[in-house]
């Protein structure tokens, strides 16, 4: 067990404003920075490192409704891009003590390493319960002076997610090919790769998405958010997979247009902001969900059987399933919290997509068969 210098009560102040004057006073916890972005909140108990890294996150300030932060501090191997993607984070309380086998360094110096704003010691329920209440708030993480007014009016001067294209800042800027299979501590889903190349686009890819992919197919290429239909058809995919990504869909217009070209081509599969992108290809909209679904715990059931997964998922948009008037179009998920629309399918055109992340990291695999669909898909279309 590895002792940390995590205390509370010796910190620097900090606070946090939200862009409704709300103030949170608590201790300033990573890089003694100012910071600002959207305010959500995740449910999850562990997977705080997935979190950080992961590029849905773009732009906004992470709030851990577990009270407890840290315990097995961070390591090499549990990220889902190559640096933190939050704009901050806010804990209740930093664990006092670390322990884990594979743990290289605590959550603190992982911040502090990579210049990341922090806060600690405010009441983390009163601020979901606002955020519950309210819905989603921009808002900004100081550590040091400045009145008021001055930290609400930087908090409303932060942009809005709505009508911003946040793929742009995190996608791949060139092509590469992705080759590393799931880790070994996940070996149970260790599967023979199928001789077929897929092609994923990278809205802000997880990692743990292109270890499943590899897992299962022979090549995975992947390409930037940009890449016209046209391009990836060069390629000669055998299946195109839409990943996650941060921010709103409908500007993603670039994305849609490129998908609407190879719907009918090669089976397309959509995680997340790509269940998105597919129903805006399909000719439907996209609106924003008022405090979102992000945590590990989210009750999705599928309407063609009835089973309930529990599954992992980080979004604050959703398709308005409504709006599709394709009529081979049709729902295969709804959450059970509040109803809204998490999978689409058509039969036809040979894309499904999911609003969650099955290749959940940490999380529940209850929804890992998704990957073997899709695999599934190829194979029947290769006949």
């Amino acid at each position: 067990m590895v002792i940390s210098t995590y205390s509370t009560i010796s910190r620097p102040p900090a606070v946090l404003v939200l862009e409704d004057g709300s103030l949170y006073r608590g201790r300033a916890f990573g890089a003694p920075i100012e910071s600002g972005g959207e305010v959500v909140f995740n449910t999850s108990m562990s997977g705080y490192q997935e979190v950080l890294t992961d590029p849905s996150y773009y732009g906004q300030i992470v709030t851990m409704t577990y009270p407890l932060i840290g315990n097995y501090g961070v390591n090499e191997e549990d990220v889902e891009s190559n640096k933190i993607q939050v704009a901050g984070f806010i804990i209740k309380e930093p664990a006092r003590l670390h322990s884990n086998w594979r743990s290289s360094s605590t959550l603190e110096d992982y911040l502090k390493a990579q210049n990341i704003a922090g806060l600690c010691g405010i009441d983390t329920r009163a601020l979901v319960r606002k955020l519950r209440n309210h819905g989603v708030m921009r808002g900004v993480i100081c550590s040091e002076g400045g009145s008021e007014a001055d930290l609400v009016a930087k908090a409303q001067a932060v942009p809005s997610m709505a009508g911003s294209d946040l793929v742009k800042s995190v996608t791949t800027s060139e092509p590469y090919v992705w080759d590393q299979p799931l880790h070994p501590v996940y070996r149970q889903y260790d599967l023979t790769p199928a001789p077929f190349r897929v092609v994923a686009y990278d809205f802000g890819i997880k990692q743990n998405i292109l270890r499943h992919l590899a897992g299962r197919f022979k090549e995975v290429h992947v390409v930037p958010a940009t890449t016209s239909a046209e391009d990836v058809m060069k390629l000669k995919p055998d299946g195109v997979f839409l990943s996650n990504g941060p921010g709103d869909p409908e500007p993603v217009t670039y994305a849609a247009e490129s998908v609407k070209g190879l719907l009918g081509k090669v089976p397309v599969f959509g995680i997340c902001l790509g269940n998105q992108i597919l129903g805006l290809a399909l000719g439907g909209k996209t609106y924003k969900l008022k405090f979102g679904h992000r945590g590990a715990n989210q009750p999705v059931k599928d309407l063609d059987t009835g089973k309930i997964d529990i599954t992992s998922q980080n979004h604050g948009f959703c398709v308005d399933f409504d709006s599709i008037q394709q009529e081979d179009v049709r729902v295969t998920h709804v959450n059970l919290n509040d109803n809204t629309v998490e999978g689409l399918e058509s039969p036809g055109l040979q894309c499904f997509s999911v609003q969650y992340h099955p290749e959940a990291s940490p999380g529940p695999h209850d929804a890992s068969h998704h990957f073997d669909r899709f695999l599934d898909m190829i194979k029947n279309q290769k006949g």
